[in-house]
């Protein structure tokens, strides 16, 4: 009696494996909110983590994708050994510049970390530990977001490297309701996009219109 082989259905039938997505949090990743920004601050403080303070001081700064921001180099943000009030950058995704303030505390955290340190102009901000790496990696820096994230005692699957990019944005458009200004800091070619980024539905552009009597 000849050997019975498997059926082409039963040979290629896939695995049961997890969903790609199960347990997971989809959509817009929530941005920080200011009195999670002190908790992270204040905890890398303590820990005397100075790469890791100006790493999230100029990610809520900047606004920059994590692409950008872990490609930022020592010149981009310092001249003639001080740290800039303001700088610019090439956005890799778009290609066009996008400018960004940095303020005295990021400014102050950015300039420890660099003291004491072997760095030139053209180097990478943050380098990477590894020599195949010229500096860290996108996956590096989610890593590293997810423990100051966790640090703060928050779900980590409902942030992320957006997060960073979206925390300082979201409470400018709070306080100010200026979308363009926004779209700019951003560095977005469309409003549209600026407010689905953020968002914003009718809802809350007629609140803002009903704060205007004329």
């Amino acid at each position: 009696m000849g050997t019975i082989m498997p059926s082409s259905d039963s040979a290629s039938a896939p695995r049961n494996h997890d969903p790609w997505n199960k347990g997971r949090l989809l959509g817009q990743k929530r941005p920080l909110r200011p009195k999670d920004v002190w908790t992270i601050r204040v905890r890398l403080q303590l820990e005397s983590r100075k790469r890791d303070l100006a790493m999230f001081n100029l990610a809520i700064d900047s606004k920059l994708r994590g692409c950008d921001l872990v490609r930022l180099q020592v010149n981009d943000v310092c001249v003639g050994g001080r740290v800039r009030d303001r700088a610019v950058v090439i956005q890799k995704k778009t290609g066009r510049p996008v400018q960004f303030e940095v303020t005295e505390q990021t400014r102050r955290s950015v300039q420890e970390w660099l003291d004491g340190r072997d760095v030139v102009n053209g180097g990478y901000l943050f380098p990477s530990r590894f020599t195949t790496r010229p500096h860290i990696s996108t996956r590096q820096y989610a890593r590293i977001v997810q423990k100051w994230v966790a640090s703060a005692g928050l779900d980590s699957s409902a942030y992320g490297t957006h997060s960073m990019r979206r925390t300082k944005a979201a409470q400018i458009y709070k306080k100010t309701g200026n979308l363009r200004a926004i779209q700019l800091l951003l560095g977005h070619t469309k409003l549209e996009s600026t407010a689905r980024y953020l968002g914003i539905d009718v809802d809350d552009a007629l609140s803002i219109s009903e704060q205007v009597d004329l």
